[in-house]
């Protein structure tokens, strides 16, 4: 079983062990982030190796939304650190107990994040594309 700890984090705190942090507000909350926010926890773990293991089980378990059965709140919801704990510990020992399966899936949702920024860039330069032809367009007809 891999060691954690969860905590509020606070805005300027610096943390020494190896850690990552979780949205907590919004339809977004259980996303893993690398950088803090101000709805956030901080999720610690003894070393580095705990630390990947538990950011990518959190990636998974976000992107299959799994965190959405624990929300609350009508206007903003969120999710408690109580709950994301508890779901946090069941699904470790589940991926614990079938690493290979898990690391496989992993690798996976690696691969899948990698080719979406691709093409969320390719779509960012379409849409340049386009506004530039629009643009021309306009000046050539205008210069006319």
């Amino acid at each position: 079983m891999k060691s954690f700890r969860l905590k509020t984090h606070r805005l300027g705190t610096t943390y020494n062990k190896p850690h990552f942090f979780i949205l907590n507000k919004g339809l977004n909350s259980g996303k893993p982030l690398c950088t803090p926010c101000p709805n956030c926890f901080v999720c610690l773990t003894e070393n580095e190796g705990d630390r990947e293991f538990m950011y990518w089980l959190c990636f998974g378990l976000w992107r299959s939304k799994s965190f959405q059965f624990f929300l609350r709140g009508s206007v903003i919801p969120f999710i408690s650190i109580h709950e994301l704990r508890k779901h946090l510990i069941e699904s470790e020992m589940k991926a614990s107990t079938n690493a290979q399966a898990f690391e496989k899936a992993i690798n996976a949702l690696r691969l899948l994040e990698i080719h979406e920024e691709k093409i969320k860039v390719s779509l960012k330069m379409v849409d340049t594309a386009r506004r530039s032809i629009f643009s021309q367009l306009l000046r050539d007809t205008g210069a006319g």
